[in-house]
């Protein structure tokens, strides 16, 4: 928020040189003008957004948070049938529906998050032409969200490796950064559809053909060894590579620290993120005018 001040004089019969500050509330436009200190103070209408959502999305639902297990668990076994059985692709020397639901760990968080944020505008359009506070605090609270549904989803992987007799090690502990860099890569790529889809609904309904492309581009039913050397420096530009990588790599063990492709991943993770904030700077002044 920018707040800007000019004292002008008023005259009365007993004020006669009081001056009047004007407040004009605006939006940020540049870098110099995000308060991380106004964030902080609208915390609590974040955790109120983002407990929304949650709740919203298993209302009136019949197996409610099952479906954070059925949906990842029937994918990987329709994936291990395909690819794994017929299709013959390598694991990396493990089981194939483990190799596949390590991936899916890093994706759902991925692709849910960017789903539900890159919409998140539009669905609170009323909110947002009703009372000013930071719109940014929309789409975060709403990729937010899909960590519970991460954390559910961990919990069945570790089930599935103890069933399939693979140790739980200290590399797991990984994950955590692992899913602090997906979640920023989801972040960062959500703020600039959410923003445009103000403006353009075109954003809005080409976002899950986007997101199914991205997928295939991913190794989520193959292996990175399957991508040929030459072309590995351009597939290392998908950030999702390296952190779809590093998850195998702390969950399953049985092979080497992907270095340069995580490395790739933050380097990604970090430009998508400053890209999207300033792309959702430059667009949200005229939100409540438009949406």
């Amino acid at each position: 928020m920018k707040v800007t001040a000019g004292p002008e004089t008023a005259t009365s019969a007993d004020h006669a040189d009081a001056r009047l500050a004007h407040h004009r509330i605006a939006p940020p436009t540049s870098w110099s003008d995000l308060s991380f200190a106004e964030l902080w103070s609208f915390r609590d209408l974040f955790g109120i957004l983002a407990l929304r959502d949650i709740r919203l999305r298993y209302k009136q639902t019949a197996f409610g948070v099952a479906w954070v297990v059925l949906q990842p668990v029937l994918s990987s076994l329709i994936f291990a049938a395909i690819f794994g059985s017929l299709a013959k692709l390598p694991s990396d020397g493990v089981p194939y529906i483990l190799f596949v639901f390590a991936g899916m760990l890093p994706w759902n968080l991925f692709a849910g998050s960017l789903q539900r944020a890159g919409n998140s505008l539009v669905g609170d359009a009323r909110l947002i032409s009703k009372v000013y506070f930071p719109r940014i605090v929309i789409p975060i609270a709403s990729a937010t969200a899909v960590l519970l549904d991460f954390a559910v989803a961990f919990v069945v992987m570790g089930i599935f490796t103890v069933f399939s007799g693979i140790p739980i090690s200290l590399t797991w502990l990984a994950v955590i950064p692992l899913a602090a860099l997906t979640f920023a890569i989801a972040v960062g790529v959500s703020l600039v559809f959410s923003a445009l889809s103000v403006y353009y609904r075109d954003f809005t309904y080409a976002l899950p053909f986007i997101i199914q492309l991205w997928m295939f581009g991913s190794p989520l039913v193959y292996s990175t060894s399957l991508v040929p050397a030459k072309w590995q420096a351009l597939y290392g530009l998908n950030p999702m590579s390296g952190v779809m990588d590093g998850f195998r790599w702390a969950i399953l063990g049985q092979r080497e620290f992907p270095l340069t492709g995580l490395a790739l991943s933050l380097l990604g993770a970090t430009l998508l993120l400053l890209l999207g904030v300033y792309v959702f700077q430059r667009v949200e002044r005229s939100f409540a005018d438009v949406i």
